[in-house]
């Protein structure tokens, strides 16, 4: 079994544990409901890992899939208890991407494509409350504290100097021209992203106008992948109203490779880092249009 971890990536392995424990028995999620006396519904979201999963819940569904490895059953007990504990993220009230927050601070690496923002874990503070307070509909100071104060957090991740993150960047040119906050905060932005892009464990790209029609258009994703399981990543699809995640094998390798396609068609790293000093400059002694 798995490696500890946090919640949000505990509940989801172990809903795809018990959805492979189903399958295999050739059962029918309403199947199950009705021999547990519960509703469908509850089956569907303990395996996709939208809710906790009690012991209790895997020891009566180990009960009907005839599992009786007591060795294996105690594990995925195990996993249940950790699955209800709380990350660092519940106590922030209101956060419509804890589900992501789980994954990403579980992450060994990260593949991000970013077509007309700097990704937040690369954010300043300046250019991410300037992002924030953008949001719909409008929030108040104290959400766009909260929601700064808490992407500030996420950034613990690349620089934790026991498990740094993995991380790739592909930016399209949009992000680095497109003016948030105002000059001086773009300016200190792109020194800030050059700055990171410097450090071993960071790879950022720019996709530049030139590179023309490319896979990406259709919008920004990101991959994770995990130390504990590397052949099960998880695409991030980020939408307006709700996220979107994908695990099917298929699903996961066809972004792979369309990632693969970005990083072949964007610019070196070395190039990248030229062109992003390039357009810092541009921003020194220049104002927005109104």
């Amino acid at each position: 079994m798995a490696a500890k971890s946090n919640p949000t990536v505990r509940r989801r392995r172990l809903g795809a544990e018990l959805r492979r424990l189903r399958m295999a028995r050739g059962l029918k999620s309403t199947e199950v409901a009705e021999r547990l006396m519960v509703s469908q519904p509850k089956i569907s979201h303990l395996e996709n890992g939208n809710r906790a999963v009690s012991p209790r819940d895997v020891r009566d569904l180990c009960a009907i899939y005839e599992v009786t490895d007591q060795q294996f059953i105690d594990s995925l007990m195990e996993m249940a208890r950790e699955s209800g504990q709380r990350g660092w993220w519940h106590p922030y009230a209101g956060l419509s991407d804890s589900a992501y927050i789980g994954l990403e601070t579980d992450a060994a690496s990260l593949h991000a494509y970013a077509p007309t923002v700097i990704p937040g874990l690369l954010q300043t503070p300046a250019y991410a409350q300037a992002v924030i307070g953008e949001t719909i509909p409008p929030p108040t100071a104290e959400q766009v504290a909260t929601r700064l104060k808490v992407r500030l957090r996420r950034q613990h991740r690349i620089y934790d100097p026991a498990r740094p993150l993995r991380l790739w960047a592909v930016l399209d040119e949009s992000a680095l021209r497109r003016v948030v906050g105002g000059p001086d905060v773009m300016r200190e932005q792109l020194e800030h992203l050059n700055a990171l892009s410097a450090e071993p464990h960071i790879t950022v790209q720019v996709l530049p106008y030139g590179a023309g029609a490319h896979p990406g258009l259709s919008g920004q994703f990101a991959v994770l992948r995990f130390a504990d399981g590397p052949e099960q990543g998880v695409v991030h699809l980020e939408r307006f109203t709700s996220d979107l995640f994908l695990e099917k094998p298929s699903d996961v390798l066809r972004y792979c490779m369309m990632y693969d396609d970005l990083q072949a068609r964007a610019l070196t790293p070395d190039s990248s880092r030229d062109f992003i000093v390039g357009t810092a400059r541009t921003y020194i002694d220049t104002t927005v249009p109104h």
